[in-house]
């Protein structure tokens, strides 16, 4: 038989009975323009919390000492830094940068707090890269002339009564665990919104934390490499595990080095799920209620078709063919729907800020109050896939119904 033929008798078929289909199209415009802003959203809440973590310090992917992750200290150097940076550019990274991370004491003034010093190479740093730098709210980046310039938090600034200019002075132990001091003069302070970043984190300059803690010049903690979408970061770190195999080096992504984080994104990104398969699953229930109704009102038309010497399995196409119709016009009217809102939520959005704040954080990172949506092409191609795939598998058992219908009991009915 002509599919040509089964195709033209299903598109009639769906509108015998347009108030019926129209609402079996809306259910499925809905589901469409639902998947699309839970995953929108989430996708673009879940990359702008990874990017905003890696600015933090560790990066998207992290090079540092065998061990370092599980137990941090200065005492775990990762040499051979001109080596690491250049192979992570020939790894594709958008930038790498080097850091130096110690706990501390710091004292200002008969004040004195816990925190943690931070050195950067302020030659190299730039806000796109640091959320220190792209956050300063009072004074200004330390050059590279200044070896003694500091950042330091907007809430360590209130507790120890630091302003631009006033003095710090911070207390670690070096590689070899010595207890070891330095002075540094307050240049910047800086907001992120998260309280425990505002309080515990002094950013120093990497040259004079190297010379503080004993470290060489092409020495460091770790080297913190930043991509253009944080989804490459375990093809970046296969890549590089390959390369410095077995030479006392650990290559992590994100997901280690921010453990916190990557579980929070986990056990939210499975509510999304299953909030969207319930969704989907009214979304079939609908089509299947739909067909079904559809079939059970025409058994009198399939028995006579197979009368006239169709077989059963074309009368199971053309059932499908007829979801096929709802498959294609429901996606046609979801994306006519879905298409004007996603893209005013994606270039616009929707500022949330009156209920949640402009300094919600969590896994102690901040959580931008605007709603936006980002969709990744897989993603958005999955999301139609499977709501096709919905309106197809809807049509299978009214299908398989139609089909074994008997001819001689269906002409009966009235």
């Amino acid at each position: 038989m002509d599919n040509i033929f089964l195709l033209k008798t299903g598109w009639r078929s769906i509108w015998r009975n347009r108030r019926r289909t129209l609402i079996t199209l809306s259910s499925v415009a809905f589901g469409l323009l639902v998947s699309v802003t839970f995953t929108g959203s989430a996708d673009y809440a879940y990359t702008n919390m990874i990017d905003t973590s890696a600015t933090m310090g560790f990066g998207h992917v992290t090079v540092a000492a065998a061990g370092y992750n599980r137990a941090p200290s200065p005492s775990l150097v990762l040499s051979g830094c001109d080596l690491v940076l250049a192979a992570a550019v020939k790894s594709g990274v958008r930038a790498a940068r080097l850091r130096i991370v110690a706990q501390a004491m710091l004292a200002a003034g008969g004040r004195s707090s816990g925190g943690e010093v931070m050195g950067i190479d302020p030659a190299v740093e730039t806000g796109g890269f640091n959320v220190f730098l792209r956050d300063i709210v009072r004074g200004r980046m330390f050059t590279p002339a200044e070896t003694r310039g500091a950042l330091v938090g907007e809430v360590m600034a209130r507790r120890l009564k630091l302003v631009p200019g006033r003095r710090l002075v911070y207390t670690t132990t070096d590689r070899h665990g010595e207890m070891v001091s330095g002075v540094a003069r307050i240049s910047g302070i800086f907001r992120t919104g998260v309280s425990g970043v505002d309080n515990g984190v002094v950013v120093l300059p990497l040259a004079r934390l190297r010379q503080v803690l004993g470290y060489g010049r092409d020495e460091a903690s770790f080297a913190a490499l930043f991509l253009a979408d944080q989804r490459q970061s375990r093809i970046v770190r296969n890549s590089l595990a390959r390369h410095f195999t077995g030479i006392g080096r650990e290559i992590l992504t994100w997901r280690e080095t921010q453990a916190d984080l990557a579980g929070l994104i986990a056990m939210d990104r499975a509510g999304n799920y299953l909030m969207q398969f319930l969704i989907w699953l009214l979304v079939a229930a609908g089509i299947f209620n739909t067909m079904q109704m559809s079939v059970m009102e025409r058994r009198r038309q399939f028995g006579i078709m197979q009368a006239v010497g169709m077989a059963p399995r074309w009368i199971f196409f053309l059932v499908m063919a007829e979801a096929l119709w709802l498959g294609v016009c429901g996606l046609a009217v979801g994306v006519v729907v879905t298409l004007p809102c996603y893209l005013y939520l994606r270039h616009v959005g929707l500022n949330l800020e009156t209920l949640i704040g402009n300094d919600y954080s969590a896994a102690g990172v901040l959580v931008d109050p605007v709603l936006r949506l980002r969709l990744f092409p897989e993603t958005g191609l999955v999301i139609v896939g499977f709501l096709f795939f919905i309106v197809l598998a809807a049509g299978v058992y009214p299908g398989l119904v139609a089909a074994r219908t008997r001819p001689i009991a269906a002409m009966r009915q009235r």
